[in-house]
Order: C-alpha cells, then structure tokens, then sequence
C-alpha cells in the first residue's frame, strides 16, 4: 500500500508517508484510521514527496470536501504537507480547503523543515 501512517497518542502526533500512487480508497483508509483513533486535534505531518496519484480531479475535490467538513468535529491539528512541485497545482484547491480550518498550516518543497516546523508546535 503506497500510503503508510502512524499515529503516536503520546506525542498527539500523525505521521503519513506516500510512497507511488496513491488511490481513493488508500486515502479514504488513512482518514478513517484518524477518525478511529480521535486523531483530529493531533499534529499531522504528511509527507507526500515520493507520492503521487492518479486520481482524477473530482475525486482528489471529494477528499478535501470529506477533510473540510471533519473540521466540524472539534479542534483541528497543525498540519505540515511536504508536496513534490508536479503535484502543487492539482492539489492547491485541496489545501486551500485546508487552510480555512483555524489551525497552522504550512506547504514544504522537502520533509526536514516539515519536521522541524511541526516539532515546533505543542503536541
């Protein structure tokens, strides 16, 4: 499976790493395991430099709708993404769906300053 995460309740941390194509249904899992643990006021560091997808645009829309709409949940988690440059374009509508939740958020070109950036934060 191309999407891997780990959910660490001790440092209220998620960490998920994509490695290839990531599918729907991968990423569908990945929010139902976040839902299941009550990680939505976790930190979150999603490091998707070696992923991709080949989702169609109404799909990857779906997806920030169903992540918007679990803002209405309760207090939502600083939220670091590492994005290769090829996938900015096709998930900036995404992200700016993010952004609008009253949390930090920041985009990195590379997973160490995301790191660093989220181990910043209080857990």
């Amino acid at each position: 499976m191309p999407l891997h995460w780990t959910i660490d309740p001790e440092q209220k941390l998620m960490t998920a790493v994509a490695e290839g194509d990531v599918t729907r249904a991968e990423f569908e899992a990945y929010l139902d395991a976040m839902g299941a643990a009550e990680a939505h006021g976790f930190r979150k560091l999603f490091d998707g430099s070696r992923g991709g997808t080949a989702m169609p645009a109404e799909e990857i829309l779906a997806l920030g709708v169903r992540m918007r709409d679990s803002h209405q949940m309760g207090t939502v988690g600083a939220l670091a993404v590492v994005v290769p440059d090829a996938l900015a374009e096709p998930l900036g509508r995404v992200l700016g769906m993010l952004a609008a939740a009253r949390r930090p958020m920041r985009v990195f070109g590379e997973v160490g300053a995301a790191r660093k950036w989220i181990g910043s934060l209080p857990g």
